[in-house]
């Protein structure tokens, strides 16, 4: 809940489904399994894009991919 709450004070994404968009593209992919968290984040935003997959357990693990989630947007504005 924490993390969804998070993305989505992330003003350049959206909300749709399961996932978060930028410009249309999704970009974040979250699903619940068990007691654990499924996170996929793309490389770039792109038509094909290649997708990082990540088992999310901890408190730790969620803050360091919202750290990595912010991360790359600030570097895809950039660019």
């Amino acid at each position: 809940m924490q993390l969804r709450r998070t993305l989505r004070d992330c003003r350049p994404l959206q909300e749709r489904g399961g996932s978060f968009e930028l410009g249309g593209r999704p970009v974040v992919e979250l699903a619940q399994e068990g007691e654990t968290l499924r996170a996929a984040l793309v490389r770039r935003p792109d038509r094909s894009p290649e997708w990082e997959r990540r088992v999310l357990a901890d408190a730790a693990q969620v803050r360091q991919f919202i750290d990595e989630v912010k991360r790359r947007l600030a570097n895809w504005s950039e660019e």
